[in-house]
Formats: structure tokens, sequence, C-alpha cells
């Protein structure tokens, strides 16, 4: 049922340019065996990242920029692997049996999330989030294809009942019904403020820029608003530990290709890459309502980027029209 709805999301286009989950990849996502042939199991594992509610100084702050918590410290992907790794050298070492076995980390071609829900680790949300009674959302996807057969665990009831908060708090109403009994939600990511600030590669539509607001990279409000999270536990992983939270808008403009790679060498906002965040960060200033920034989205203008210089140029416009 859940590679069958994912194909017609993306034949839908709700993928909008994300290409690695249409066509011949999202075919492969069916079936965990084109990862490893001798699969006969799925160890799902999540893993906290919350390391708890931005500053609110910070929030109101004009001069600073929004991040996705998710991406506050280093990157997951190297964290979640390094546990995946243990998890599989332990199994090996205290099993007679020979083991084969592979770690996925979020980019491979699975479902990551109907796997995670048919072993038991949360319901999935009118957000598509994976959403666990005791531990909410926030936390990371990973999973270890091995060779053995595991007795599997049970998807437990959906708790969402009739809440829409995510629905309605959603500033791009990005959340969308599908007209299916299951799933009666999606995520329209041409919408979704999460796929504008890192996954898009061209311009952000000019009618949902207001929306972006001061985010630079990525968006929390349908999770921040889920009365699930309300207790949700934080992180003890050192390795997520804020780095990144609030940067300066102003500091982030200034930023070389060079510095880019060195500042966000160890953080999931390189995603973004360069010449997106800096787009990223010209809607920001625009949105920050603090006319002081037009000197910074001068330099931004002046770029040879036809990317960075357009979005600059309607963000000076919108200062220019916010502060008469």
């Amino acid at each position: 049922m859940e590679a069958e709805w994912f194909l017609e999301w993306g034949r839908a286009g709700l993928a909008g340019e994300m290409k690695y989950l249409t066509g011949r990849r999202a075919v492969l996502r069916s079936d965990p065996r084109t990862l490893l042939a001798s699969a006969r199991s799925v160890i799902c594992v999540g893993k906290l990242y919350n390391p708890g509610n931005p500053d609110p100084a910070a929030l109101r702050d004009p001069e600073r920029a929004c991040v996705s918590r998710y991406a506050w410290g280093e990157d997951y992907h190297a964290v979640m692997r390094a546990g995946l790794l243990r998890l599989k050298n332990r199994l090996a070492s205290e099993c007679s049996r020979g083991l084969e076995a592979r770690i996925a980390v979020d980019t491979a071609p699975l479902l990551e999330r109907a796997l995670a829900r048919r072993a038991g680790l949360g319901w999935i949300g009118r957000n598509t989030c994976l959403i666990n009674q005791r531990y909410g959302s926030w936390f990371f996807l990973g999973e270890l294809l091995v060779s053995w057969d595991i007795e599997p665990d049970a998807p437990p009831p959906e708790r969402c009942g009739n809440c829409m908060r995510c629905v309605q708090a959603c500033p791009t109403r990005a959340i969308i019904p599908t007209g299916r009994s299951q799933p009666a939600w999606t995520v329209d990511a041409r919408r979704c403020l999460a796929y504008l600030t890192i996954e898009l590669r061209a311009a952000v539509p000019e009618n949902l820029r207001a929306a972006v607001g001061r985010r630079v990279f990525g968006c929390d409000i349908c999770q921040e608003v889920c009365p699930w999270n309300r207790r949700a536990p934080l992180t003890d992983e050192p390795a997520f530990a804020p780095r990144f939270a609030s940067p300066r808008l102003a500091e982030l403009a200034e930023l070389s290709e060079c510095d880019f790679r060195r500042r966000f060498a160890r953080s999931a906002v390189r995603r973004a890459g360069w010449r997106g965040l800096l787009r990223n960060v010209a809607v920001a200033l625009g949105n920050s309502g603090w006319a002081a920034h037009r000197s910074v989205l001068e330099k931004l203008i002046s770029m040879a980027d036809p990317l960075v210089s357009e979005h600059a140029r309607w963000a000076w416009e919108r200062l220019g029209v916010r502060s008469q």
C-alpha cells in the first residue's frame, strides 16, 4: 500500500524537483532487497535530536536567521551511521550465524517511515512525520538491513484523532488531503518551506516568499504545534548540541563559497548549497522588516549569480515598501 501511494504521489508532481524521489529510484523503494539481495528483515531505529526550544529573543531579532532544529548540530548522517555500525558489529559478534547487513540513513531508496511504522516506532501524522507517543517526532530514522529472519513488531494505533493543528499552522497550506482513506493527508513539497529552502534549486515562487519569513534552512512549524511534542524529551547526543541555531543574517550574506564550505562542513546546512543559502538569506533579509538590511542586500544584488541577485532585488524592494 505504501509503495503504491508513494508512486502516485510522485506522478502527481507533489515531489517538486526532487527527481531522486521519482522514476527508477521511486520504484526501487518498494523492495529493500534492491539494496541487499539477502535481506530478510529490516531493523529500524530512531535517535532523538531535539536540543530544546529556540531562544525567544533570537526568534524576535530581525538580525538573526531561523534554522530547522535538526540542523543545529552536526550532520546526522555520520552520527546515525556510526551508531548503526556499532549495532551491526555487535550483532555479528554475539551470534554464531553469519550476518550480511547494510546500513541505510535517509539517502538510500527505502520507504523508511513506512518501515519504521511497521516496526512499531510510531504512526505517520497528517504532516507525514513519524510520531511516537512518548518521544514525539523530533527523531532521525535509520535502518539496518539484515539477512536474518527476525520476528516483526506491529504498527501502533494512530493517535492524531481530530487534531488539525499542523494543517492549520502551515503558512503555505502544504499539508493537503489526498482524497483517500490511507493516507488521508500528505505534503505538497512544492509549497513546503523545508523543500523551498533546502531542496529547490530554482527561484522560490514569489507568492510564497513572504511566508518563508527569516527561515534560511528548513521549517519546524508543523512539529512545533504538534501536541505530541509538548513533552518531547531532549537529546543527550553531544553531536546535536546547538551550533547553528540563530546565525546573523548579515554574517551569512558575507560568506564566500569557500567560507560556506568551511563553516558548514559538518552541518546538514550544506545540503542547501552556497547559492541556495544566499538565495534564502536574501529572502529572509527582505522579510526581516529592518530597513538597515538594504545595504547588505545591495551587495547581494551586485553578485554575478542571477538567482541570488534576483531574490536580493525582490528583498530590497520589499524592505523599501515595508519601511514607508
